[in-house]
């Protein structure tokens, strides 16, 4: 946003569009300058999906700023080391991120998205936040952008953030006008490339004497590559909770079929690939099924 628009008597109205944590972190640095905004989002509810959300002392400084930095740490674990196994859970060797404390004087943190979210949430008023706003069409007209909605809803701006992520309305109607007018790069008009994707978790509160990693200070930070080109990491937080993740291959399939058939993918999907790895040994103790299984189905995603 240029300075001079912040330094007007009359702050620019803001159209965020999406929810996650980008959408969130947006809407609460335009509340602390005072700039008009509201975020429109397409679920009827925020999800807590994801896994584990790591930060180095880089981000650190903003967040202080944000002011969430200290109520980040209380539901957050340091660690030191990754350790890297192979299928067999086989040591194979570590690496480790003491430079990064080393280097800023913050350590780095790690912590489960799902409570990243709730902080940055709580944070943004909740009139704020429109639900069940599919946008269907985006244009500009007198200076100003226009998003209309599924629900026969529009909405009027000075500026639009898409923070909604991978398969953005934001982008495809910027590529779409673009197009028309013959100033979209023709590398844009070629379909993405998909050959690669985590399903990934966070299991409900276990027990530190099954799992007894779960009992250290620091988080237990665990990547196992296995021999058919897929990995997965099993990451120990607080409140007795793991984190865990399998990253698989998808033999080049384009990110438009798969967003055709299913942005989240179909649950069948899903467990199908989950089934193949469910005897696989869990670096911290037990199967990897076993994490799944402690999983609430519908937290799984991709």
């Amino acid at each position: 946003m240029p300075q001079d628009a912040l330094n007007t008597k009359r702050r620019p109205d803001v159209l965020i569009i999406g929810a996650g944590i980008a959408g969130l972190t947006l809407a609460i640095l335009l509340e602390q300058i005072n700039v008009p905004y509201q975020i429109f989002e397409r679920a009827t509810e925020v999800k807590p999906l994801g896994s584990a959300m790591s930060f180095t002392g880089s981000i650190f400084p903003a967040l202080e700023q944000l002011g969430i930095y200290e109520e980040l740490k209380q539901v957050s674990k340091a660690y030191t080391f990754i350790e890297f196994y192979n299928a067999r859970i086989k040591k194979m060797g570590s690496f480790s991120v003491e430079e990064n404390y080393i280097a800023s004087g913050y350590k780095n943190l790690i912590f489960s998205r799902p409570r990243f979210h709730e902080i940055l949430l709580k944070r943004v008023p909740e009139h704020k936040i429109s639900f069940k706003k599919k946008v269907l069409c985006i244009e500009e007209k007198e200076g100003k952008v226009h998003i209309h909605c599924s629900d026969n809803t529009s909405y009027t701006g000075d500026i639009l953030v898409g923070a909604d992520g991978a398969y953005s309305e934001v982008r495809q109607s910027m590529y779409k006008l673009m197009n028309e007018k013959g100033t979209l790069p023709k590398v844009d008009l070629e379909d993405f490339k998909i050959n690669y994707a985590t399903i990934v978790g966070v299991a409900t509160s276990s027990s530190p004497e099954k799992y007894p990693e779960l009992k250290g200070e620091h988080s237990s930070f665990n990547q196992v590559i296995n021999g058919d080109g897929s990995n997965c990491f099993v990451i120990t937080l607080p409140d007795n909770q793991i984190s865990w993740g399998f990253g698989v291959q998808l033999s080049g399939s384009s990110l438009k079929d798969v967003h055709s058939k299913n942005s989240e993918w179909a649950p069948e999907i899903m467990d199908t690939t989950l089934d193949r790895y469910r005897d696989f040994p869990c670096p911290v103790g037990g199967t990897m099924g076993e994490l799944f299984d402690a999983t609430p189905r519908h937290l799984i995603s991709k």
